[in-house]
């Protein structure tokens, strides 16, 4: 079997100090890092799975799940916290059945509770894809969930 990842391990030498570059390759390529490719890696680097998920789950950047066709960002910042952001949250969590850091089950979406998105003065804000959506209300929340596909 031709192992999927060879065209990326093809750029490194094997070494342990590769792991985080080769995460970001694969996580570029796949959209997320799968038990697949840490299976993958593994014999390459000569370390175990679980040093791995060790590294991999240190680093923010790096998801475990396969991200959805749209991405939903509530920002909890201390200016969106103030003014609902964790209200917004929970509106995500119970309308789609999610937890932070999931993909609903039709990978419609992903959802990420984020720490901060800059834009404190629009407070409260989500971010779905590209797009910041500013003063949000949970009403106006599900209106916008409605218009993704």
């Amino acid at each position: 079997m031709v192992d999927k990842y060879k065209e990326i391990f093809d750029e490194f030498s094997g070494e342990a100090g590769d792991l985080i570059p080769i995460l970001q390759k694969i996580q570029n390529k796949c959209g997320y890092i799968s038990d697949d490719a840490i299976r993958s890696i593994s014999p390459f680097l000569r370390i175990s799975d679980n040093q791995i998920y060790g590294v991999a789950s240190f680093y923010s950047q790096f998801r475990f799940t396969e991200p959805g066709r749209n991405s939903i960002k509530v920002c909890m910042g201390t200016a969106c916290h103030m003014k609902g952001g964790h209200i917004l949250g929970e509106a995500v969590e119970r309308e789609l059945k999610v937890k932070p850091g999931q993909t609903t089950e039709d990978k419609r979406f992903d959802f990420q509770r984020v720490a901060c998105l800059g834009c404190c003065a629009l407070a409260p804000v989500v971010q779905i894809n590209n797009d910041i959506r500013s003063r949000m209300t949970v009403i106006r929340l599900k209106q916008l969930l409605d218009k993704y596909e």
